[in-house]
């Protein structure tokens, strides 16, 4: 299906500890807008998709969206590695310390750990692909937001990466939208799912 390098999409290499900002970014992998959520949603909508140009898109932003999980889960652990207890504490961080130490574990900043609950699979074309341009979105303004937050151009820069594709994955979204559109009735873009109902 793909090959995997060993490397990163984009390189991470942050120098300056910050449990506090490691606390706020791991929303990206394991919280509701996510990157882990991405993944899952689009990798398991590609299975009812009718359409092989659509269910192709899912693959490769699904498989992408893994590889952004791995840049979260590197940015969470460097900005985590070498932090003294006091230090955690002093960010607030304690309480994932005391239960994944200095491990990545998927969880939201608000320390709600990662669930299926936070995607959706229809099987309808539009239903699903409406979910995948509002995901999107979502996932770009929580990387705003983020960068808001960052100091370090060593974090500021992987989270402009990040943001970025978004953008592109929401512009694919949208062409795809329109492509299942157009095969439909024009009229009523509602009147049936093609992945059900002929």
């Amino acid at each position: 299906m793909w090959i995997y390098e060993k490397k990163l999409q984009y390189p991470v290499n942050i120098q300056k500890p910050d449990p506090a900002m490691a606390k706020l970014i791991i929303a990206q992998l394991g919280g509701s807008d996510g990157e882990k959520g991405a993944s899952d949603r689009y990798l398991n909508q590609r299975y009812a998709m009718p359409y092989p140009e659509v269910r192709a898109l899912l693959t490769d932003i699904g498989t992408e969206e893994m590889a952004h999980e791995e840049m979260i889960a590197t940015m969470v652990y460097q900005l985590m590695k070498g932090c003294s207890a006091q230090q955690i504490k002093a960010a607030n961080a304690a309480d994932y310390y005391v239960d994944h130490t200095a491990g990545v574990y998927p969880q939201g900043a608000n320390g709600v750990p990662y669930t299926t609950a936070y995607i959706q699979s229809k099987g309808d074309p539009i239903t699903d692909l409406s979910e995948d341009l509002a995901a999107e979105q979502k996932a770009r303004t929580t990387y705003e937001n983020l960068m808001r937050l960052a100091k370090d151009p060593e974090v500021y820069g992987p989270l402009l990466f990040l943001r970025e594709r978004e953008i592109v994955h929401f512009q694919r979204f949208g062409e795809a939208l329109d492509f299942v559109r157009k095969d439909l009735d024009c009229r009523n873009y509602y009147r049936y799912n093609p992945a059900f109902d002929r």
